[in-house]
């Protein structure tokens, strides 16, 4: 019998390109700090001229894949649905899902692998200048619908609403969960995204989700508020479950209109870059082994907390199970 994951997840799989770099490297660079914009080839080949002389480091990341990946190095059964295309970047993918036992529904196009510029100031804030790519192409053909009806969980993020392939892809793979019963979990990605999408994603949580995630910002411009403890009790009126990340002061999880606060650790952020989705990875993974939302809670603190204290979005391999064997999820 064949084994279905019990985590669906849908995502950009991107190679990073991550560069440390200085608050007026961002300037001259016209970048707003911590934020995601799309870019084209042509403009990541300008800011690259800009770095040359620069050291940086490859590795494989994308939102969602990051996730799934993490979730796959834990030990729960997850399978990451995206496009990569033909070439080194797409393989040094594939090579990465099989390290960790993720199971592969990338499909892989005549086109260019999705790349994203990280540039991590001495705060750890990261600035993402990403070319989707192939990425942008996936489309509703590229899910393997009899996998999403048998799992438990999907997850996808809001980076998906970058194309219309792309959402026409989820709000298929949404129907396909409702029909058959499985959890949906959306985590709303970025504040530029938010900014781009709010009105549908408004409609979205209202309708079709169970659980969301998003960040103190994200949630703040998602209900129009630049006050945090309003946008948090708009977010419990309409969301089942979620979690809202609070940075150094923790995470507020919500259920049911009630709320509580997971408190942080106090650490040294060296690098953001995945924090959100090592979030989403400690949630998700814990509730798949049937724990209640107060150790989901706490897990996606720890693990949010893990991954700042390390250059890059994700565990290396050894790392992650050594992870899995610490918190025994």
């Amino acid at each position: 019998m064949e084994n279905h994951p019990l985590i669906f997840g849908i995502g950009n799989p991107l190679i990073d390109l991550s560069f440390s770099v200085e608050d007026y490297d961002l300037e001259k660079l016209g970048l707003k700090k911590g934020t995601m914009a799309l870019t084209n080839k042509q403009r990541q080949k300008k800011i690259l001229a800009y770095l040359k002389s620069r050291k940086h480091n490859f590795s494989p990341g994308g939102s969602a894949p990051n996730t799934v990946i993490a979730c796959s190095g834990l030990g729960v059964n997850s399978h990451i649905s995206g496009k990569i295309g033909n070439d080194m970047f797409g393989d040094m993918y594939i090579n990465r899902l099989n390290d960790y036992g993720a199971d592969s529904g990338l499909v892989q196009g005549d086109g260019l692998t999705g790349s994203s510029i990280i540039l991590i100031t001495p705060d750890g804030e990261r600035t993402m200048n990403t070319n989707l790519g192939i990425c942008q192409d996936f489309c509703i053909d590229d899910i393997n619908k009899v996998k999403l009806a048998k799992s438990k969980y999907l997850y996808f993020t809001g980076y998906m609403w970058d194309t219309e392939s792309q959402k026409s892809a989820i709000k298929e793979a949404i129907t396909i969960a409702k029909e058959n019963e499985v959890t949906i979990v959306f985590d709303v990605a970025d504040p530029f995204v938010v900014m781009r999408n709010r009105n549908d994603f408004i409609k979205m949580i209202k309708g079709d989700l169970d659980i969301v995630f998003a960040n103190e910002e994200e949630v703040k411009i998602l209900f129009d508020s630049q006050k945090v403890d309003y946008a948090i009790n708009e977010f419990k009126r309409i969301v089942k479950t979620g979690g809202i990340k609070l940075g150094k002061r923790g995470s507020v999880v919500v259920n049911n209109k009630r709320n509580f606060m997971i408190n942080p650790s106090k650490i040294n952020a060296k690098d953001t870059t995945g924090a959100g989705d090592m979030y989403a990875a400690g949630f998700l993974s814990s509730l798949a082994r049937g724990k209640n939302l107060n150790q989901a809670g706490k897990m996606a603190v720890t693990l949010a907390e893990r991954i700042i204290q390390i250059q890059g979005a994700q565990f290396e391999n050894t790392v992650i199970r050594k992870l899995k064997n610490e918190i025994k999820i």
